[in-house]
């Protein structure tokens, strides 16, 4: 991940440099690895990056060959070089950098750019000539993105990852919807990703069933979210859908082993360029303007993954309190695939120290997307420590409002990149389309029972290796904040029965105290507690941006999985396991 801010048509930009540089140096734990910025006329983009792809040519703001038109962008572009091979027209590219392709394509599909874009991105063009800025962000909203204005620069509108960037010079700010495009010609944000299935909820989708494909989509989602020319790891809970990437992604680390070893043999006995797989001594060549492939990490037109350092092993990571049931099965899954499994342990109080520091990172007060996240937040800053620089880690409208959320920003917090495979376009195409009978969980399917059976060796064509051990597959779901322990949420909710009182719940005690709430009431001493957090970090406009996640399977208010009675009854059998 990588931090933008961006500022147009400020009425003085050149005395608003300074200050921008600085609101673009609040995300820079996002971007450790170089800053840059660039002005022209009005505008100025700044950029704190965090070097993925295209390592050692990839600094941003990357400018057209004339100077005109200059991109800032957060995120990876997996079909990259699918698109540099299908422009109409020949293009001058001067670096490795996945992203230098939608300059190209604006200049042959302008504000359509974005429709043509596989991969999680937020982004600003400037273009000097027309004085013109299209910002863009990814269908779902994984990035995270934000416009602002101001009632001192009326004329003016902003850009940026974070909040933070942004209420020190706006008093207005809006969650940047996802699959959406900004023109300033029309000053208006219109949508780009418009899916059937997205977009006339009421038609109900009636293709059968098909588990061959669901495999195979999944597949390529995992395999082109290894893209990387940089260590890469996955976060392993031990649950059904980690345990999926990180077995798909095993299988095509050992599929790269392999294909490396031989090309280094085709090397030793004479029969081979001194390249291997797009390397030479470990550096990848830049392209010049007539090579547009080579050395490029990405995926091809095949959907093989092409042109990436190759790793000795790859690593997986958990994270829970001493004894939780995801870190076992966890552990169980690595031993299974063969992974170098790092599993790490964090106390409740390490967790409760740790909340301000989530809150400010997270820039929400949400309950469920705190209590998952703290964890996630506690295992970036070990898995950084370690040089790893990129994670593979999923309700679709407003997941930009809480688990995109929770994954970009808990792990941009210490410079890790999560990649979720289970949001690729052509998978969620699928998936969205299938009859909704087949989805539906009774008492002989299971929740994810489509998924599951996909990968069930029943499936799978003879003679094939099982993807993983049976009782991992068919694994009842944890929710990640009761998986890394049963103890944790407990926690959170005694240590908040001591920073607010029962006074302090009282209704008419609240508008009177914190008017600013209006209407948005928490309905629990947690819940008060981390909003009280988020006002110490925030001014109160920027509670519009927060959506707080309710739950829809009870009454009850909980935002905890424990309200179904099977996870409730995993919750009592947990807690007298680590009781004993």
């Amino acid at each position: 991940m990588c931090g933008i801010f961006c500022s147009h048509c400020h009425p003085d930009v050149k005395a608003f440099r300074q200050t921008a540089i600085r609101m673009g140096k609040q995300v820079k734990h996002r971007g450790p690895d170089w800053s840059g910025n660039h002005t022209a006329n009005n505008t100025i983009l700044v950029h704190e990056r965090l070097s993925i792809v295209g390592v050692d040519t990839g600094a941003q703001p990357i400018l057209s060959e004339d100077g005109n038109i200059a991109l800032a962008v957060n995120g990876e572009i997996y079909n990259h070089k699918i698109l540099r091979k299908k422009l109409h027209h020949s293009y001058p590219f001067k670096t490795h950098s996945d992203c230098e392709v939608i300059i190209p394509l604006y200049q042959e599909y302008g504000i359509d750019a974005p429709k043509h874009l596989d991969g999680m991105f937020s982004w600003v063009l400037h273009d000097k000539k027309q004085d013109r800025l299209i910002a863009a962000r990814d269908p779902i909203g994984i990035t995270t993105f934000y416009i602002g204005r101001s009632s001192s620069t009326p004329g003016a509108v902003f850009f940026a990852s974070e909040l933070k960037c942004l209420h020190p010079v706006c008093d207005q700010i809006e969650a940047f919807l996802p699959g959406h495009v900004y023109d300033s010609k029309t000053d208006k944000l219109t949508r780009y990703y418009t899916p059937k299935w997205l977009m006339e909820p009421s038609s109900i989708p009636t293709t059968p069933l098909d588990l061959t494909l669901i495999r195979e989509t999944f597949e390529r989602s995992v395999r082109w979210r290894l893209m990387a020319e940089v260590p890469y790891g996955v976060l392993l809970s031990g649950g059904l859908d980690s345990s999926l990437v990180a077995a798909i992604a095993q299988r095509e680390t050992l599929r790269l082993q392999r294909e490396y070893a031989k090309k280094q043999a085709a090397l030793l006995s004479g029969t081979s360029t001194p390249a291997v797989n797009g390397y030479v001594n470990g550096t990848p060549p830049v392209p010049t303007n007539g090579e547009i492939d080579e050395g490029l990490a990405g995926i091809d037109e095949n959907y093989h993954l092409t042109d990436v350092p190759v790793l000795s092993q790859l690593n997986s990571f958990s994270i829970g309190l001493p004894g939780a049931p995801d870190g076992l099965a966890a552990l169980e899954v690595a031993r299974f695939l063969g992974t170098k499994h790092h599993t790490f342990t964090f106390t409740i109080q390490e967790g409760l120290d740790a909340l301000y520091d989530v809150i400010f990172h997270l820039e929400t007060y949400d309950v469920t997307t705190i209590r998952a996240s703290t964890p996630m937040f506690l295992l970036s800053r070990k898995i950084k420590a370690m040089g790893v620089k990129m994670e593979t880690v999923r309700r679709v409208n407003n997941l930009h409002l809480a688990d995109c959320l929770r994954a970009n920003k808990s792990t941009s917090a210490w410079g890790v990149e999560a990649r979720v495979p289970f949001l690729d376009k052509e998978f969620l195409e699928v998936s969205m389309n299938i009859d909704p009978q087949e989805k539906m969980i009774t008492k002989d399917k299971m929740e994810k029972y489509i998924l599951r059976q996909a990968f069930d060796p029943a499936s799978l064509p003879p003679g094939s290796k099982p993807y993983l051990p049976h009782k991992i597959l068919w694994r009842q779901k944890e929710q990640f904040s009761d998986g890394v322990g049963y103890g944790w949420i407990d926690g959170l909710k005694d240590e908040a029965k001591k920073m607010v009182t029962d006074e302090q719940m009282k209704p008419d005690v609240i508008r009177k105290e914190k008017p600013q709430w209006g209407t948005d009431i928490p309905d629990s001493k947690e819940a008060y507690w981390y909003r009280c957090m988020f006002d110490e970090h925030f001014p109160p406009y920027c509670a519009s941006t927060v959506m707080r996640w309710t739950p829809t399977w009870s009454k009850q208010t909980d935002p905890s999985g424990r309200a179904i009675g099977v996870h409730e009854a995993a919750y009592e059998e947990g807690k007298e396991k680590e009781q004993e």
